[in-house]
C-alpha cells in the first residue's frame, strides 16, 4: 500500500451493509446544511470563469505531471464538472493530504479535487459530493490467471500463495477470511509485488483494483492482469470505500449543481473515458447503495 493509500485512511473501509437509517446529528449537519447566501462560491467562480482547488500532488488523484500540468483523476473529473457549470480555469494549490480540509476552511482554495476518501471524521468538518469512485479489491495474477483466482476464498481453498503489502488493509482481509500466515508473502512497494508474481514466487498479489491497474500501466511487458475488482465481506459486511470532492459546509448550492454535473458523467460513461488513463474502470463506479449520506454515518 503506497502512503497515499494510508493518508485516505485505507486501513479503516467502511461496511455500508447494515448503517443506521438516520445519522448522528454532526455527520447530517456535514452533509445537508443549506446555504444559498448570494455572493456564494458557485455565483463567484461563474462570474470570472475561475476556481481555485486543492491537491496533494498525489497520483493518480490530484497531481502535476513531468510537464508541469496538473492532472489526475480527481483533477480531470472536475475540469468537466466545472466546465458544464461555466468555470474553466482550474488553479490548482498544493498541500499535504491531511492539511486539505483545514486550508479549504481557511479559504486557501474552494474545494477540494484530491480523491479523498469518505468517512464521519471529514464530514464533521466538510461537506461531499456524492461518491466519484470506489476502490474495490482486486488480484494481479499471471496472464490467463492460471489459478482462477477471484476471491480470498480461494486462496484459501487452494492453498495459494498471496503477496499482500506491509500494513496494507488486504493483508487483514486475506486472515479474516481464513488465509494461513503460512500462505502470505509480506512486500514493501507495489513494485516488489509485481516481481514476487512475475517470478512466480507467489500466485497473486491483493491490493485495490485503481492501484494494481496502475502498476500494469506502468510495466506494459509484464505478463501479469488484473482480475476484477470485488469488496471482500468481512464481518458480515461489505468493506467499501468511496472516493469524493470536497466543499465547505454551508455551500449546498455548489455541491448540488457539482453532484447534477457529476451524476451526468456517469450515466452518459463520459466519466470512465476520463477516468480510465488512470487506471479507473466499470469496476470503480459507485452502485447505488454506495452514498454521502451512508458513509458520513458509518
Amino acid at each position: 500500500m503506497s502512503a497515499s493509500w494510508a493518508r485516505r485512511d485505507f486501513l479503516r473501509r467502511v461496511g455500508v451493509a447494515g448503517l443506521a437509517a438516520v445519522a448522528a446529528p454532526a455527520a447530517l449537519a456535514a452533509c445537508t446544511t443549506v446555504s444559498n447566501a448570494p455572493g456564494s462560491t458557485l455565483e463567484n467562480a461563474r462570474s470570472t470563469g475561475t476556481i481555485r482547488v486543492g491537491i496533494a500532488n498525489e497520483a493518480p488523484y490530484g497531481f502535476t505531471d513531468p510537464s508541469g500540468k496538473v492532472t489526475g483523476e480527481s483533477v480531470e473529473v472536475a475540469r468537466a464538472v466545472l466546465g458544464a457549470l461555466g468555470i474553466n480555469d482550474v488553479q490548482a494549490t498544493t498541500v499535504e493530504f491531511g492539511s486539505l480540509i483545514p486550508a479549504l476552511n481557511a479559504r486557501q482554495f474552494d474545494m477540494v479535487t484530491a480523491g479523498m476518501f469518505i468517512n464521519p471524521e471529514r464530514c464533521a468538518n466538510a461537506a461531499f459530493s456524492d461518491p466519484d469512485y470506489t476502490a474495490p479489491t482486486a488480484f494481479l495474477v499471471p496472464t490467463g490467471n492460471p489459478q482462477g483466482i477471484a476471491t480470498f476464498d480461494d486462496v484459501r481453498d487452494k492453498g495459494l500463495r498471496l503477496a499482500v503489502l506491509s500494513g496494507a488493509v488486504e493483508q487483514g482481509y486475506a486472515q479474516k477470511s481464513g488465509v494461513p500466515d503460512t500462505q502470505l508473502q509480506v512486500v514493501d512497494t507495489q513494485n516488489t509485488m509485481l516481481q514476487v508474481v512475475t517470478a512466480g514466487r507467489v500466485d497473486a498479489g491483493a491490493l485495490t483494483n485503481i492501484s494494481l491497474n496502475d502498476v500494469k500501466a506502468k510495466n506494459p511487458g509484464a505478463a501479469v492482469e488484473v482480475t476484477s475488482g470485488f469488496f471482500p465481506v468481512i464481518d458480515g459486511k461489505p468493506t467499501v470505500s468511496a472516493g469524493a470532492f470536497v466543499f465547505r459546509m454551508g455551500e449546498d448550492d455548489f455541491v448540488s449543481a457539482f453532484n447534477a454535473e457529476l451524476k451526468r458523467l456517469h450515466d452518459s460513461g463520459e466519466w470512465l473515458r476520463i477516468t480510465e488513463p488512470f487506471g479507473f474502470t466499470q469496476d470503480n463506479v459507485p452502485g447505488p447503495d454506495v452514498t454521502t449520506q451512508s458513509l458520513c454515518a458509518a
